[in-house]
């Protein structure tokens, strides 16, 4: 069977035998959901909806939590010939809004009653909004709100009316060039576009992207990232395609402890989720006595020395592969371990990756691929794969696709997995896919001799400082990130004579450290304001200005009390930095840190 839609990769995935389709946490065990029960369950869902009034190219929104409901649901809104529109969880109701609204949406399919209470709040704004129907039994009702297992009951009774064949010919109704999801964008600025993207630009992806990694039937990826972001969501129906079990981490804070649970194969997260890891890496080796830093501090040098053999996969000298089995057995297993075990590879993507980070774990024996791709391209542009991968890339464009740098250096691509454009905005889709159907990423970078695609910073995040020097400051933001005092910084610079940064730092080892020096503070904010807690974020600092060029050096910094946050508009959902919104927020900070002459040191 030619796999050229979505609703061809559920027909492909239900036949390939495996023990389970989803794993899920229930009562504090993990419950399996076979294939049979994810077939008939996407069935009889599409069916509910159909017989709700859901009609052909319908928008129908998922706003809950990762779990299986989640990619039930949106087989049974694509098997439906609808639309599926995800929101993310974490999003408040006058976003939501904004989304609904813009994408005329008829229905959604929301989790709980915290959810609930949200879509309720805005309903009445909502012109288009028909139905809601909720994952969970709810402890009260509400006008025109539905129960997932109502639906699924009104879907088996149009199933015996219409017949046995009714569904299948639906499914096969549908052709790449259908639309299949709306997905908006996290917003970095201004309002998020609802990325049209059909049933064939996600398929190819699919097929392309993920083509190279080794998967067989009945193996176990775990799902991290919301599926509301498209990485995750491509990656699952790729696991799905190759015959892989997926298991639904239960929340972001249990992800280490579930993975040691449910001991996966293969997932995707984003560098900061790789970023957490290793800093609980670093932190449990500062506090192990001196012998067992000195035996973790030679097994780094060990790594360091493989590391290109990794990379090539090719055989290692008899004498490092000596050393390397012992630097395995007496730290880098527990790593793995950490990770539950039994992992072949992780994808990285949504956010650069340092290249210091995927060598240190590269190095210790955990294969991180990183790729790239936007929303708009139904996300994968390029990966690192087994055969081809080099750090501080992100891998060549997967097959069948363009990709070529523009005069001004910006990666433009074009190809099967580019959006039809964006919903309800022609203007911003002119501006995006030129009239030969090139997108324009806003990504800077380039090709190098051998075809690996690097990127080196985001054309609206590039700082023009006061004497007309181009400064990208990811690359030199995630250098920062490599301390073990800073946890988010954001570099500010444009227009100015110098480099200063925002830095939300790493509040566990400072409050640590502090406590070893006798300092104890009632608050962040008091803790961020001392002069020695400054002064040991100072001295990171001054010993990265070492490497930089002057014009890169950064000479003032200020400690923020607490995390960016979704809540405040800071960070999207995908845990980008919202830079206009962290300009606008902090101008109080950073124009104090301007006000003064800096001198050489960031101290």
């Amino acid at each position: 069977m030619a796999i050229e839609t979505l609703n061809d990769v559920f027909l492909h995935t239900t036949g390939i035998r495996r023990s389970a389709a989803f794993i899920h946490k229930q009562n504090g065990q993990w419950v399996e959901i076979g294939l049979d029960e994810f077939a008939r369950t996407v069935r009889h869902f599409s069916g509910g909806l159909r017989s709700l009034g859901v009609r052909k190219d319908d928008r129908v929104a998922i706003l809950s939590e990762n779990r299986p409901e989640w990619t039930i649901a949106d087989f049974a809104i694509l098997a439906a010939n609808a639309v599926s529109v995800p929101v993310y969880s974490t999003l408040l109701s006058w976003q939501i809004e904004y989304i609904l609204k813009d994408s005329e949406t008829v229905a959604v399919v929301l989790s709980d009653q915290s959810q609930l209470e949200k879509i309720l709040e805005i309903r009445g704004n909502c012109p288009a909004l028909r139905e809601i129907i909720s994952m969970n039994p709810l402890s009260g009702t509400a006008s025109g709100v539905r129960s997932w297992s109502d639906v699924v009951k009104e879907g088996e009774a149009l199933e015996k009316s219409e017949g046995p064949d009714a569904f299948g010919k639906l499914l096969h109704q549908r052709k790449p060039s259908d639309l299949a999801t709306l997905v908006y964008t996290s917003g970095t600025t201004g309002n998020p576009k609802g990325a049209m993207l059909t049933h064939g630009n996600i398929t190819s992806n699919v097929k392309s992207a993920i083509d190279p990694f080794e998967m067989i039937g009945g193996d176990v990826a775990m799902n991290i990232l919301p599926l509301s972001h498209i990485l995750e969501r491509m990656v699952d129906f790729s696991y799905l395609y190759k015959g892989a079990t997926i298991a639904y981490a239960e929340d972001v804070a249990k992800v280490a402890e579930n993975l040691q649970e449910v001991k996966p194969h293969f997932f995707a997260g984003v560098p900061r989720l790789f970023e957490k890891m290793h800093g609980r890496v670093r932190e449990a080796v500062s506090q192990a006595p001196p012998l067992r830093q000195k035996i973790f501090n030679w097994a780094v040098s060990v790594a360091a020395q493989r590391l290109p053999y990794r990379v090539e996969r090719t055989k290692m000298p008899p004498f490092l592969a000596i050393k390397s089995a012992i630097a395995d057995k007496l730290a880098f297993g527990k790593i793995n371990q950490r990770l539950g075990g039994r992992v072949r590879f992780v994808i990285s993507g949504g956010a650069p990756l340092s290249p210091d980070l995927a060598a240190f774990f590269i190095g210790a024996g955990i294969d991180i691929y990183e790729g790239y791709g936007l929303t708009e391209t139904s996300p994968v542009i390029a990966v690192n794969t087994p055969d081809a991968r080099r750090i501080g890339t992100v891998g060549k464009p997967i097959p069948g696709i363009e990709v070529k740098i523009a005069e001004d250096g910006e990666i433009l691509t074009r190809g099967p997995h580019v959006m039809r454009g964006y919903f309800n905005d022609e203007e911003a889709t002119r501006k995006a896919i030129d009239s030969e159907g090139w997108f324009s990423t806003g990504d800077i970078g380039f090709i190098d001799a051998d075809g690996f695609l690097k990127i080196t910073d985001r054309k609206k995040d590039i700082i023009v400082n006061a004497y007309g020097k181009n400064i990208a400051p990811q690359p030199l933001e995630n250098m920062l990130k490599s301390s073990p005092y800073i946890g988010t910084p954001v570099l500010i610079g444009d227009r100015r004579q110098f480099l200063a940064a925002l830095i939300v730092p790493n509040f566990e080892r400072l409050e640590r450290d502090a406590a070893g020096m006798g300092l104890k503070f009632a608050s962040a904010e008091e803790m961020v304001q001392d002069e020695r807690v400054r002064a040991i974020v100072g001295r990171e600092i001054d010993a990265f200005n070492e490497k930089l060029d002057r014009q890169e050096k950064i000479r003032k910094f200020t400690l923020l009390p607490r995390e960016f946050s979704i809540d405040e508009n800071e960070i999207t959902p995908s845990l980008k930095v919202k830079r206009k919104s962290i300009d606008e927020k902090y101008r109080a900070e950073i124009d104090a840190m301007y006000a003064e002459d800096p001198g050489e040191s960031a101290r």
